[in-house]
C-alpha cells in the first residue's frame, strides 16, 4: 500500500510512462485492419488488445514482482502484496477497431478495494489524462478540472450508446434525462469520461460496465472535482454500470435515474 505520496507518485509515474508505451503499440495496428475476433459477449478483441496486455503485464512484474494483475483480457494472476493493478489495454474495441480514435489505454492501482491511481491514455488524439488520491488529476501535464456547470439545462450529457440504456431497464430514464439537458452526443467509452474530468462535458454514463472499464477513471473522475458512482449513486468502480459527473449536476441527475 502507498504510504506516503513520494510513493504514490512513483507508482503514478511509472502507470504513465507504461501507458504511453502501450499507447504506441496501439498506434502500430491503428487504422490498419488489425486480426479481429468476436468473445463470447459479442465484444471485439484484436490482436493489439492481446499484445498491449502482454506487455503492461511484463512492465509491471518487472518493476513490481509480489503485485496483482487483472487484465480484461487474461484475467486475474494473484500476488503476495496487498497491491492489485487493473488494466484495459484497449477500452473502445469497437472504435478502434473501426478506425475511430475514442479509445484508450486504461490502466489502475489498487488497495484494499480503493483505487488510488488512475491513467487513461488516448493515443491515437495525443490526449492522456491522470490521477492519484490527494495529488490531482492532469491532462497532458495540466491541471484538470470539471466543469462548473450548474444546471441540467445547460449541460452536455454523454454515454456511449444511448439505445442500450432500455436494455438495462433504464430506457425511461435516460429518454427523460436527454430532454432535460442542452445537448447529448455518443462520444463515448472511456473517452466521455475524460471529457467530464477536463471540463469538456458535464455528465457521462453507461448501464453496463466491467470493473476494468471504471478502476482508472474513477479516481480520474474524482480527483478533478467530480464524482463517479453506479446508477444507484454509490461511489464505487464495481458497481456493474457508471455515472460521472461534475458534481454539481449529480443529485439532479440521480433524481431522474432514481425516478
Amino acid at each position: 500500500m502507498a504510504t506516503n505520496q513520494s510513493e504514490l507518485q512513483e507508482l503514478l509515474d511509472f502507470a504513465v510512462g507504461i501507458a504511453r508505451d502501450a499507447g504506441e503499440i496501439t498506434l502500430n495496428y491503428f487504422q490498419r485492419a488489425p486480426e479481429i475476433a468476436t468473445k463470447t459477449d459479442g465484444s471485439f478483441v484484436t490482436i493489439a488488445d492481446r499484445e498491449v496486455e502482454a506487455y503492461l503485464r511484463s512492465a509491471i512484474l518487472r518493476r513490481f514482482p509480489d503485485d496483482t494483475i487483472l487484465g480484461e483480457e487474461e484475467g486475474e494472476t494473484t500476488g503476495k502484496s496487498n497491491r492489485r493493478w487493473i488494466i484495459d489495454p484497449i477500452d473502445g474495441t469497437f472504435a478502434f477497431v473501426h478506425g475511430v480514435p475514442f479509445y484508450g489505454v486504461l490502466i489502475a492501482i489498487e488497495t484494499n478495494g480503493e483505487q488510488i491511481v488512475g491513467v487513461a491514455n488516448v493515443p491515437a488524439l495525443k490526449e492522456i489524462v491522470y490521477a492519484a488520491t490527494g495529488l490531482g488529476c492532469f491532462y497532458n501535464g495540466r491541471n484538470a478540472t470539471v466543469s462548473t456547470t450548474p444546471k441540467l439545462e445547460d449541460a452536455l450529457l454523454l454515454c456511449t450508446d444511448f439505445n442500450s440504456c432500455a436494455g438495462y431497464e433504464f430506457g425511461p430514464a435516460v429518454a427523460e434525462l436527454q430532454t432535460l439537458v442542452k445537448n447529448n452526443r455518443t462520444w463515448g467509452d472511456c473517452y466521455g469520461y475524460l471529457l467530464v474530468a477536463t471540463g469538456r462535458a458535464d455528465i457521462m454514463l453507461d448501464p453496463v460496465m466491467n470493473l476494468w472499464d471504471c478502476a482508472a477513471l474513477k479516481p480520474i473522475v474524482e480527483e478533478a472535482g467530480g464524482t463517479f458512482t453506479d446508477w444507484h449513486g454509490v461511489k464505487t468502480a464495481n458497481g456493474g454500470n457508471a455515472i460521472a459527473t461534475n458534481g454539481k449536476l449529480l443529485p439532479a441527475v440521480m433524481r431522474v435515474i432514481g425516478a
